[in-house]
């Protein structure tokens, strides 16, 4: 028979066992097989292709600076090639510099577990317990809910109601992590289109209906979470390698951020607007489309959520607070903020971790002592996010006490006098290209370093590089593996990858426009790029 060989003990013995016996010849041949196959995967091959990398690059690369100069470059071919194959998973990864660091001679053990704490870690904290308050309380789809009825339309109206659900999808991503905010809103998004006939027996124009508001509420995330900080791991990141290169620089706070990132957002959200209404939308659909959606059954979907109760206003009102105090914690030069009371040692930190223990203080009035949240609704806390965070504090920081900096400055010297409006769009574009493959952080991790250096050597303020570079790294568009955010749209069954191409790259293109025309303008008058750091 085929399969294993199995001997049956037949006995009258009662101490003989009763499972079959494996043959242990042909055990010790299957082990050897099923080992032989765990051994040699092309996950194993990426596993010693890091540290393989690594010790190439110690033995035979030898630059004319300090030996921790090569050191970190090679620690940088190790971490990165396994962030982006994902050989070992990425939160693990991520700590990979608190051992590797210490042992090259990079940094010492206490310097670079310091930079998996700062404000900017405390901040992301802060913000995402609330967050899950906002879950756990399901207040998300009651705004949603509101905004769909108030832009529904009497008779529907489908490029208002497209509006409506990606401007709330945009506005919820602002405050929390844009993955979170797509897996929150398509929940709503797919309730609306239950409304409409199954696919096999859809019509074309509600077919088409269906695609621009998944289309809408996944792109409508990654737009939103670029207006504030706490939107989206990359914005931190680029934060906190700007506090770590240029220490003595001006911080960029919460609302110094929004000042850009908002009107940024707003302009590639109404690029976003204006394509799928252009593509899925077209006028005279409202007509087929008010026979399954009209406002009657938005308001009795929102009559079954009850009135607001106690908990939920207060989970309102803490957020709200914070939003007020993140906004007036440093305001300008000449009006300072609440932050001068304090002497400026109080950051967006402080602040997020502040509001969020009022969570765990305030009573939810339901059961007596129980209060707003506890620890296990605290379970899903993103973590990997922290920890990449933290990875990408401490290469900055290691990529600058080593000399690398230096041997990087030397190799792109031949960039000192090209024009700024060409290497914009063309960062913008690389950023925006590999995040199609990688995760948007690990890209953004391994772009900023190198963008400070060509900005220095074009002798051009750094952030008018490392801003596009961060941004573009968030134009994850083109393919369902860019973001765990277009997976959420892709699994739905209501678009394919050519959809999301055909929105994705002319979206793209008005992204990284924007961008390039903002940032001298609009990123000289927020960040005073037109004067050195």
């Amino acid at each position: 028979m085929d399969g294993d060989q199995i001997v049956y003990a037949v006995t009258d013995d009662p101490s003989a066992p009763l499972l079959p016996l494996h043959d242990p010849t042909h055990r010790s041949q299957r082990s050897f097989r099923s080992w032989t196959i765990s051994i040699f995967t092309l996950n194993s091959f990426f596993i010693l292709l890091g540290p393989l990398l690594c010790t190439i690059i110690c033995l035979f690369v030898k630059l004319d600076a300090p030996v921790t100069s090569r050191n970190m470059l090679a620690v940088l071919a190790w971490v990165f090639t396994w962030w982006m194959t994902e050989a070992v998973p990425m939160p693990i990864t991520s700590m990979a510099p608190l051992f590797l660091f210490p042992l090259f001679g990079i940094a010492s053990a206490d310097d670079v577990a310091q930079s998996y704490m700062d404000d900017v870690i405390a901040l992301v904290l802060g913000s995402f317990i609330l967050a899950l308050a906002v879950e756990h309380y399901n207040i998300h789809r009651r705004l949603a809910l509101n905004v769909s009825l108030l832009f529904c339309g009497d008779p529907l109206n489908p490029p208002l109601l497209l509006l409506g659900i990606c401007a709330t999808t945009a506005f919820v991503s602002m405050w929390m992590h844009n993955v979170a905010a797509a897996v929150l809103m398509m929940q709503v998004a797919t309730g609306i289109l239950q409304r409409f006939p199954s696919r096999p027996t859809q019509s074309i124009v509600v077919s088409n209906f269906c695609k621009a508001v998944v289309l809408g509420v996944i792109y409508s995330a990654a737009i939103g979470g670029i207006s504030t900080l706490t939107g989206t791991g990359v914005n931190l990141i680029l934060v906190g390698m700007w506090k770590s290169y240029f220490p003595e620089a001006n911080p960029i706070g919460f609302n110094t951020w929004f000042f850009f990132g908002f009107p940024l957002a707003l302009v590639i959200f109404f690029a976003l607007w204006g394509i799928l209404c252009i593509l899925y939308c077209r006028s005279g659909s409202g007509q087929e489309l008010s026979v399954y959606l009209d406002k009657a059954h938005l308001k009795r979907e929102l009559e079954l959520l009850g009135p607001m109760a106690f908990a939920e206003k207060m989970i309102l009102a803490v957020f709200s607070m914070l939003i007020v105090l993140w906004m007036t914690r440093s305001i300008t030069d000449d009006i300072p903020g609440w932050g001068v009371l304090f002497n400026d040692r109080a950051g967006d930190g402080t602040v997020s971790v502040m509001m969020a223990t009022l969570l765990f203080i305030i009573p939810n009035m339901k059961q007596p002592g129980e209060k707003l949240m506890d620890w296990n609704k605290c379970k899903k806390l993103p973590w990997n996010i922290v920890l990449l965070l933290g990875a990408g504090f401490a290469i900055a920081a290691g990529v600058k006490s080593s000399g690398l900096t230096d041997v990087l400055s030397e190799a792109i010297n031949f960039l000192e006098n090209a024009p700024y409006l060409t290497i914009a769009p063309i960062v913008c574009l690389i950023g925006s290209t590999v995040t199609e493959f990688t995760s948007n952080n690990a890209t953004t991790t391994l772009l900023i370093p190198l963008l400070i250096q060509i900005a220095q050597t074009m002798h051009i303020h750094p952030l008018l590089l490392m801003v596009p570079g961060a941004i573009g790294a968030q134009f994850s568009y083109l393919l369902p593996t860019g973001t765990p955010s277009n997976i959420v749209g892709f699994t739905t069954g209501h678009i394919e990858i050519l959809d999301m191409i055909k929105t994705g790259l002319p979206l793209k293109v008005a992204g990284i426009a924007a961008l390039t025309f903002l940032m001298p303008t609009l990123g000289a008058l927020v960040f005073g790029t037109d004067k050195p750091p």
